[in-house]
């Protein structure tokens, strides 16, 4: 089994919280990341009929048994649990990890969590495998240095990043994606059969079920375009006519497939200084290996020809970048994209818990021109922020402008 950077992260919550909850996309590794987190614990899961109806038949019973350390998979099938949980919880409310819940859709759970258990649960998100997790290596400096307040420090802590993957390892897993179970096989044939099957059960199973009034055909030909579109500006209108439903309808696809965490948004900087920015968000398909299926990108030459790799691969480094922001216990970070109506560009701008702002440019090729680093400057001295990093494909981290930093995608 594989380790996960959110495992600390969890266990420090157990001791904070009674109730903890992992969110994140099926078949991504919440139930191997509870019982790795907790594997004395009585466990159940509400996708077996057994173990539904002893949960389900007698909360008072099973509750009596079962008061804590107990882990519930796919909670967010049974809505009475929750409130149930509620009254369990507040029955003794000094006591810590008492229960470890897992759920692959978050319309549901997120509101059954915030209805009935705010202030007694935390909620962490998981995602597909990162770089580092695959390779088994310890999260990346990277996150140590921009949790940092010491904003002096940082420039000369970045400098000194190791590389830890070749070139060609970032490109396999960019072009695979980080799904546990394909990883772990290490089959390229097993990888694409895998994948053909993960989206067939995620249209057919999944969304029929949670959304049993949906036109499933047309949310079937809607992923297919989003995955035409990761990395890009999202026009809803002309996702609309292309699909033929309207605006409204395509708002609520962009909804589920956020809220089933197979799609992230990403909002556009608001800035006190630049009044010409662009308003309309910009999203990713949330794992890199799936988006290649669906776009037929089976190999490198494929991956090289294909014209929207480069903004797949900035959609690919942005998660890794906010999976490993997100495994810390920290405030919350605020992630954005910069572009103006003339066509100047940042691809993710960071803000602190603390308001720093750092803005972070992602190339797929590897080396940067001069002129590429026209905007990320302008950016640095009118939003006055400290430094900017250009994440890519190079060998090294070297400085390529006063106060902006080349970062390799290998030191992730």
């Amino acid at each position: 089994m594989l380790a996960r950077n959110l495992h600390n992260k969890i266990e420090s919550l157990l001791q904070q919280f009674p109730v903890v909850v992992i969110v994140g996309s099926r078949q991504c590794g919440k139930t191997t990341l509870a019982r790795m987190v907790a594997p004395e614990w009585h466990y159940f899961d509400l996708e077996r009929g057994s173990d539904r109806d002893l949960i389900s038949r007698d909360f008072d019973f099973f509750f009596r048994e079962y008061p804590h350390q107990v882990i519930i998979d796919e909670a967010q099938s049974l809505p009475q649990l929750f409130t149930e949980l509620r009254g369990v919880v507040d029955s003794d409310r000094t006591r810590r990890g008492r229960f470890l819940l897992t759920g692959s859709s978050s319309p549901e759970l997120l509101k059954e969590v915030s209805e009935t258990l705010a202030g007694r649960v935390a909620v962490v998100e998981l995602g597909t495998l990162t770089m580092n997790e695959r390779h088994t290596l310890p999260l990346s400096h990277l996150y140590d240095v921009l949790n940092n307040p010491t904003l002096s420090e940082h420039l000369t802590e970045l400098r000194n990043l190791p590389v830890r993957l070749e070139y060609k390892q970032v490109l396999d897993h960019f072009l695979k994606g980080g799904y546990p179970e394909p990883t772990v096989v290490g089959s390229d044939q097993f990888q694409w059969q895998w994948s053909e099957q993960f989206h067939q059960s995620y249209i057919m199973r999944d969304i029929r079920a949670l959304f049993p009034g949906l036109n499933v055909e047309s949310y079937r030909r809607f992923i297919l375009m989003l995955s035409q579109l990761s990395g890009t500006i999202i026009n809803r209108s002309e996702i609309g006519r292309s699909l033929g439903v309207n605006e409204s309808t395509v708002r609520n696809y962009l909804d589920i497939a956020q809220g089933t965490f197979i799609w992230r948004n990403i909002g556009s900087y608001e800035s006190k200084v630049i009044k010409s920015v662009v308003k309309m968000p910009r999203g990713y398909l949330r794992d890199s290996g799936l988006l290649h299926f669906l776009t037929d990108t089976y190999n490198r030459e494929q991956l090289f020809s294909r014209s929207g790799s480069g903004a797949a691969f900035e959609g690919f480094v942005i998660e890794e970048v906010i999976q490993g922001l997100e495994c810390r216990i920290t405030l919350p970070w605020h992630y954005s994209y910069y572009r103006t109506r003339g066509g100047a560009e940042v691809d993710l701008v960071l803000r602190s818990p603390t308001g720093t702002i750092i803005p972070i440019e992602v190339k797929f090729g590897t080396t940067v021109k001069g002129g590429d680093l026209h905007t990320i400057r302008n950016f640095i001295e009118q939003e006055q922020a400290p430094y900017g990093i250009v994440l890519n494909n190079a060998e090294q981290v070297k400085m390529l402008a006063d106060k902006v930093i080349q970062i390799p995608a290998g030191c992730l």
